[in-house]
């Protein structure tokens, strides 16, 4: 019996070794910047970039993308970093790790990838910075290695799950920046 418990403390003595070397790198290495490049999807044109970066209120969203039609277009993060697909539908439904209902950026019940909208101006320009408190770049949340679209329709931030924005004209995959 006694061998059994100290195989056992061994163990975990081990476990908690290896969880806090982890915990080391982890903090050596933490990611504090992403990027997303912005591709038309097939029949748009509309090219952009999108950066991430960590600051102490949550990430800094710095959106820039251009030849979008006038007006506001939905905006998200969605769950797989995949635009292989002519429509980026391979991109799948908004980010939604905590099963949440679509909703404003600003709602606390809300999708963590819903951003809301990025509204163009008449030369089809649009820039947007917004500072997300509930994305993050570790653990559930994290938005690396996802993807980011942007709608052919202004979000109407309440139609579930969507936003009711309609096609998507671009897509782009996160990634760890330098």
């Amino acid at each position: 019996m006694s061998r059994i418990i100290s195989i056992a403390v061994v163990a975990a003595l081990g476990f908690l070794v290896a969880a806090s070397c982890s915990a080391q790198q982890s903090e050596k290495t933490g990611v504090t910047k992403a990027v997303a490049v912005l591709n038309p999807t097939a029949g748009n044109n509309v090219k952009g970039i999108i950066t991430f970066e960590k600051v102490d209120d949550g990430i800094k969203v710095v959106a820039h993308a251009e030849n979008l039609t006038p007006g506001k277009h939905g905006f998200h993060v969605h769950e797989y970093g995949d635009c292989s697909s002519a429509d980026a539908t391979s991109a799948g439904a908004h980010f939604n790790p905590t099963a949440m209902h679509h909703g404003a950026p600003t709602d606390a019940n809300r999708h963590a990838g819903d951003i809301g909208n990025i509204e163009a101006d008449s030369s089809g320009t649009a820039h947007l910075e917004w500072v997300d408190k509930m994305m993050t770049f570790d653990g559930p949340n994290s938005i690396i290695g996802r993807s980011v679209i942007v709608h052919a329709n202004e979000d109407d931030l309440k139609t579930q799950p969507t936003g009711n924005a309609g096609g998507r004209v671009a897509c782009g995959v996160i990634g760890i920046a330098k």
